[in-house]
Order: C-alpha cells, then sequence, then structure tokens
C-alpha cells in the first residue's frame, strides 16, 4: 500500500490560518428550504425586475414586475427557490406604459406604480393600479382600480413607489440626476379623479424605496448606494448609509416582512435578489451600522460582497481582505510545492 507523507508541521498552522480567514470573508449560505435569503429570479418572462415587495399574507414570497411597457402583469415570486408561483394578470386598467414600483399597504392590497416618465415631463399623468394580495398563490386575473396621478410641481420622472405601512398613504419619490422629490398623495386615493402628488422632501438619485414594516424608516436607492431616512409625521428625519450590493442595474428595494433585512434586486435575465442584515431596527441614530450582507450574493451579480455602498464607501476593507486572501493561497502553493520537490 502506498504511503504519504505527513503534512509538515511548519504547514499545518498556515493552512488552518487561511482556512480561518477564507471562513471569515465567505458568508454563511442559507440551508435549503429557508426563505428570505438571497436568490436568484428564475422566470425567463422577468427581464427587468424593477421593483420588490415583500408579502404580507405568504412568508418568503416576493412581488414584482417587469418595466417599460410589458403588460399588466405582476409575479408572485418564491425566495426559497426563485421560482414563480403566480402569475396575476391586471383586468381594468389602461395599457401600462412604464411600471416601476410595487408597494404593499396596511390594507393589504398590492399598490402598482406606472410613474416612469424618462423624458422628465413628457405625460401630463401617471398611473397608480391596486388590487387586494390573492389568498392563494395561482396564477389568476384580479380587477384592479386604477388611480390617475399628476405633481403640484409638474410632470417628472420617477421610480419609487412606496405605501406608509400604518396610514395607508402613498408616497413617491422622482429620480433626477441633480437630485429629486418625496412627493406625498392625498390621505385617500380617489378613481375617476385626479390625485395631486405634493413635494415634502429632497431625496437624492432614487431607483427604488420602501418603508419598514413599523413605518418609522424609509429606505431609498439608487444605482450604486442606498440610504435609510427616518420618518416621523410624513417627513424625512436623520439619515444615514446603507451597505448596498453592486448590481448590474439596481432598481428594487424592499424590507423583509419582519423588518429584519433589505432585500436589494437588479434587472436582467435570471438577475439576482440580495439580502442585507439590518441593525438596530434599521433605524437612523441606532448607532449600529445600517445593513451587513448575509448571503453569498446571487450567481449573477456577483455576490453581495462585490461592491458595498458605491456612493458612500471607498470598498478599501474589502479589497484589502482580497489581497490578504490571495497572497496567502499563493504562499501556500508555493510551500507545498517546494515541499513536494524535496520530497
Amino acid at each position: 500500500m502506498r504511503s504519504y507523507p505527513s503534512r509538515p508541521a511548519g504547514l499545518a498552522v498556515p493552512a488552518a490560518a487561511l482556512l480561518l480567514l477564507l471562513g471569515a470573508a465567505c458568508p454563511a449560505v442559507a440551508a435549503d428550504g429557508e426563505p428570505d435569503r438571497d436568490f436568484t429570479i428564475e422566470d425567463p418572462r422577468i427581464t427587468e425586475s424593477s421593483g420588490l415587495a415583500a408579502s404580507s399574507l405568504h412568508p418568503g414570497i416576493y412581488w414584482t414586475h417587469n418595466d417599460s411597457d410589458d403588460g399588466p402583469y405582476v409575479f408572485a415570486v418564491d425566495s426559497r427557490t426563485g421560482k414563480t408561483v403566480a402569475t396575476i394578470t391586471m383586468r381594468g386598467v389602461g395599457e401600462p406604459r412604464d411600471v416601476e414600483g410595487i408597494s404593499i399597504g396596511p390594507d393589504g392590497d398590492i399598490y402598482v406604480g406606472d410613474i416612469g416618465d424618462n423624458l422628465d415631463g413628457s405625460w401630463s399623468h401617471v398611473w397608480i393600479y391596486r388590487f387586494p394580495e390573492p389568498k392563494a398563490l395561482r396564477d389568476a386575473t384580479v380587477t384592479a382600480t386604477q388611480y390617475d396621478v399628476k405633481y403640484a410641481d409638474g410632470a417628472r420622472n420617477a421610480e419609487a413607489l412606496m405605501v406608509h405601512p400604518t396610514t395607508g398613504r402613498v408616497y413617491i419619490a422622482s429620480k433626477n440626476e441633480d437630485g429629486g422629490g418625496l412627493y406625498e398623495g392625498p390621505a385617500k386615493l380617489t378613481a375617476g379623479a385626479t390625485n395631486t402628488f405634493r413635494r415634502v422632501g429632497e431625496v437624492p438619485w432614487v431607483t427604488d424605496g420602501a418603508f419598514s414594516p413599523d413605518g418609522g424608516s424609509l429606505v431609498l436607492r439608487s444605482y450604486f448606494s442606498a440610504r435609510v431616512y427616518g420618518f416621523e409625521g410624513g417627513r424625512l428625519g436623520e439619515s444615514r448609509a446603507v451597505s448596498a450590493p453592486f448590481q448590474r442595474q439596481a432598481e428594487s428595494v424592499t424590507y423583509t416582512a419582519d423588518g429584519s433585512a433589505l432585500m436589494f434586486g437588479s434587472e436582467g435575465a435570471r438577475s439576482g435578489v440580495v439580502r442585507v442584515e439590518v441593525e438596530g431596527g434599521g433605524k437612523p441614530g441606532s448607532g449600529q451600522e445600517q445593513g451587513k450582507p448575509s448571503g453569498n450574493g446571487s450567481p449573477a451579480e456577483g455576490g453581495a460582497g462585490a461592491g458595498r455602498d458605491q456612493g458612500e464607501g471607498d470598498g478599501k476593507g474589502s479589497m484589502g481582505l482580497g489581497a490578504v486572501i490571495i497572497v496567502g493561497v499563493a504562499a501556500l502553493w508555493f510551500a507545498l510545492k517546494r515541499k513536494r520537490g524535496q520530497g
């Protein structure tokens, strides 16, 4: 029987240290079947996921939609498998033009924002569609209510629609390179009439946003960064940066149903949704870091650690750790090669 030389004691310690370092650098992968973890949207029909909303009835389910003129469709995606478990077709609404946001209100209704306007003022009005979240997850056609929306200070582009989880009031964040605005809708939306949204705050470039389940925080994301704001009395408060994963086209964000994490999504075929832990309850001023990637990130996006908050940090910590790992692996490889040559 062939005998193998024992590992030299001198290599045991560096190898063990390297394994510990690698373990610290690679987040733990969630167990199979655990909801609300990183996942990849597998449905080939969903190529431009532009909004996310955590289901209030079905744990682990996230509602999403395509943008542009894909049609009156909303999809329920299971975070445990990445597969679509229900396709909802809205009837009773006009031809969707540029659907960009989705949110669930305290009444259990799903609100869909047909609010995109890439020409910044070409549409005299935009629309919001609303229907009750289905109690059963299966393909269905539902009758939705359509609301006409305009802005008090003129038409503009927007991609973020947020319904406050306690008041039920609808907010829209506009998207502009020079900074947008937070717009507040009327206390109650009215069908068959124009609902005027008024500017109540200033925000940066925004591609999506979401309220925390208790309504005390509002997260707004852009292509390269995200911020969480305190929210009280319908107005923005103190804010701080959140670690956001680098994604090809960062378009969506929502809180998990329990508020323990943020889920960041992207456009593209088989796009990834990345979970980022929220410490201190997700509220500014808690004295703790707001947001830490908890999973590997989706294969399509290169992982949650591929780029943290590009607008707020320089990433030196993660790059330094990567360099240490590379040097360690190289040193171990050369040591083993030298040992083999001596034997």
